[in-house]
């Protein structure tokens, strides 16, 4: 049984139970919270709510959460483009349309698949059995550079440069719109969707998320752009771009579908990744360039 404890802080008060638990416990979905509640396995202030119970600052909630049944994660011989290896981490170039680890109706094909195969099992435990050597994520229809842990000590290091925002994570992406400002910097906090279960959104009780945009080339329609990360909350730069009116071209979740420029996902690719190596304290920077999608996107907008 995992427990959790969590006290409600003033930027959180107003949420319904349920609503403000999916923010605190994420990747759990609404729906498993609401069972969860209903089967009395929260209690707020020792005392068991409904889901629509409105939290308030300074209410103690506790959550007990059943241990998932361990599903098999089976070594896969997927091809990787592999940046950069050693005995401590790797650098891969994942490709749109593959995600990075194991979930509810992705159990094989995944980026942790591959590496399971390719790396012979020799990846960070930190994670668990689904999640094992992923120190970050990107979506399974962006591209690009993601670095994964193969040691626990190397695990920690890149977590903890994540998360004091030191490790480089740049973007390029091809927006809807032409946006005339050089640089833009979006700080707008986000959070699960009030009301759409996959989508996130710039909501006042969000995560801080702060976006540093350039802009590359000016297009008839549309812009090309580079993304600098200062957080990473989930759909980050799907979600800022879309907020400022300028959404990611190919992005079918977040804006009107495109079918004209025949992507397989949104126009996002990662395209630098820079952090601290854990061994030896070097800096280590790694490029990756556009896929041939992104490509001839650039080429039709000539």
């Amino acid at each position: 049984m995992n427990q959790y404890l969590f006290q409600v802080e003033s930027d959180s008060e107003g949420l319904r139970l349920d609503q403000f638990l999916v923010s605190e416990l994420e990747p759990y979905s609404r729906s498993f919270i609401q069972k969860c509640i209903k089967e009395q396995k929260v209690l707020v202030n020792e005392l068991t709510q409904k889901s629509r119970y409105t939290v308030k600052e300074g209410d103690m909630i506790s959550v007990e959460i059943p241990e998932p049944e361990k599903p098999d994660i089976k070594p896969e011989n997927i091809s990787l483009n592999v940046v950069y290896e050693d005995e401590s981490l790797i650098v891969v170039n994942k490709p749109q349309n593959m995600v990075v680890h194991p979930s509810a109706g992705h159990w094989e094909g995944t980026l942790v698949n591959a590496l399971l195969y390719h790396c012979k099992g020799n990846l960070s435990g930190i994670n668990g059995i689904i999640r094992p050597g992923i120190v970050h994520r990107i979506d399974k229809d962006t591209s690009g550079l993601l670095v994964v842990a193969k040691t626990d000590h190397a695990h920690r290091c890149l977590a903890a440069q994540l998360a004091e925002h030191s490790m480089h994570r740049c973007y390029e992406a091809v927006v809807r719109g032409v946006i005339n400002e050089e640089e833009i910097t979006i700080d707008a906090p986000i959070g699960r969707h009030p009301t759409h279960r996959k989508k996130m959104a710039v909501v006042k009780e969000g995560k801080p998320a702060v976006t540093h945009i350039q802009v590359l080339r000016r297009y008839p329609g549309h812009t090309k752009i580079r993304a600098k990360l200062e957080t990473g909350r989930t759909h980050q730069i799907r979600v800022h771009m879309a907020y400022i009116g300028y959404p990611i071209v190919g992005d079918d979740l977040y804006s009107r579908p495109e079918k004209k420029f025949n992507l397989l996902g949104q126009a996002l690719h990662a395209c630098e990744l820079g952090f601290v190596h854990p061994e030896n304290g070097q800096w280590m920077q790694f490029q990756a360039p556009v896929p041939e999608k992104f490509q001839q996107l650039l080429e039709s907008l000539e």
